[in-house]
């Protein structure tokens, strides 16, 4: 009964048998090789036109590129505020961009509210030097709170980015599940909705290590050659990545493996619905459960092989749990099989 997070999954065997097809022989290194090329193409038809796509190790490091390649002087981007990038980065996009900063956004459910996000950029007029320049929006699609921007609450939050000159970066550690979660196309969820940076996970959805930065402005790829190169995530043999994305998109397994982790999110989301001794915080959109319990009867799960974490109650939930009631995240992944929520539901 593992659901602590869908890193915990390994990689799913035909993207560990590419990666092993793909040791064999020689290539040419730094993202030149036939398969580098092949893959990025690849890219281009998934999102219907052409982009620039660039290999990196975390997504960690695709925020933070992406953020550095939209710095100013004195630059603010804005983001949710228990985003990954606020809470759970180190510092690394303010580092990245030398001195950026962040400045969190409320919302309910991981989204950030428009009429919030419209309020906080007025806080820093470009005429004041004093307090900064707005320099970007981030949004992270699925949430952290396992919730999904729909299609028109991306084009909004996008339309005030644009009003403002500022690019919209998107977070998609986990794009694949919020994809199939809308039944929408890559594009429509991303620059037709005016997205102009995208970080593209694979590794929480069956991938070894295979995270991308994706732009769609290709007039910003030189530059992000050498912001790439800069912060050590250009890799001599990059055809390890892209023999990843080779496996992870053949015949659409991506988009497989991602529904079957939703699913398996909504299994259990239903068996702690009709459980008496559990609830739902609030519905989730893709493969992230959040669930209310005592914390006698979290204990007694864990101590029957349950493993999930503790987690700190969002600002919007503040005041909603009892003093014995606590909240915990439950992740479930490619690899979660429908037997193993069975178990943790009976045990509720």
């Amino acid at each position: 009964m593992i659901f602590s997070s869908d890193n915990w999954a390994g990689a799913h065997p035909a993207i560990a048998e590419s990666l092993v097809t793909n040791a064999q022989g020689y290539a040419s290194a730094y993202g030149t090789s036939e398969l580098d090329r092949k893959v990025e193409q690849r890219f281009s038809e998934i999102f219907e036109r052409e982009v620039a796509v660039f290999f990196v190790g975390t997504g960690t490091a695709a925020n933070s590129l992406a953020l550095s390649s939209a710095n100013r002087a004195g630059g603010i981007a804005f983001c949710h505020r228990e985003a990954h990038v606020n809470v759970d980065e180190c510092g690394a996009p303010e580092f990245f961009s030398h001195g950026a900063r962040l400045c969190p956004v409320g919302g309910a459910r991981g989204k950030m509210e428009p009429a919030k996000l419209e309020a906080e950029i007025r806080r820093f007029p470009k005429e004041n030097v004093h307090g900064g320049q707005p320099m970007g929006v981030t949004v992270t699609q699925a949430t952290e709170s396992g919730t999904v921007y729909s299609l028109d609450q991306i084009e909004t939050i996008a339309s005030i980015a644009r009003s403002h000159k500022i690019p919209l970066h998107m977070d998609g550690a986990r794009f694949a599940n919020a994809l199939v979660s809308l039944g929408t196309t890559p594009a429509e969820m991303t620059w037709k909705r005016g997205v102009d940076l995208l970080s593209f996970g694979g590794t929480k959805n069956g991938c070894w290590c295979a995270e991308a930065l994706v732009l769609f402005d290709l007039s910003k790829a030189q530059e992000m050659h050498f912001l790439r190169k800069r912060s050590a995530q250009l890799f001599s043999k990059s055809r390890f990545v892209a023999a990843q994305f080779d496996a992870y998109f053949a015949g659409d397994l991506w988009l497989d493996l991602a529904r079957h982790a939703n699913a398996m999110a909504q299994r259990l989301a239903d068996g702690i619905t009709a459980s008496a001794g559990s609830r739902l915080a609030w519905a989730p959109d893709a493969n992230e459960v959040f669930v209310v319990l005592k914390r006698e009867a979290a204990g007694r799960l864990q101590q029957q092989g349950a493993l999930f974490y503790d987690w700190e109650v969002p600002h919007d939930l503040e005041g909603n749990l009892a003093e014995d009631e606590g909240l915990y995240r439950l992740v479930t992944s490619f690899a979660t099989r429908a037997e193993d929520v069975d178990r943790f539901v009976a045990a509720c």
